[in-house]
């Protein structure tokens, strides 16, 4: 793994832990949290590409 995919994948996990945890504490609804989820998934795989 590069170190830049490294860093995508460590940016991605913080940001995932971020998104749950603004969920379990209702900041975010369901469909909200998985919108996020999303475009920081789009954004590790563009990192992949």
């Amino acid at each position: 793994m590069t170190e830049e995919l490294h860093a995508a994948v460590d940016d991605f996990l913080r940001a995932a832990d971020d998104v749950y945890d603004e969920y379990e504490n209702g900041y975010v609804d369901a469909d909200a949290a998985l919108r996020m989820l999303e475009r920081h998934l789009d954004e590790l795989k563009a990192a992949a590409e």
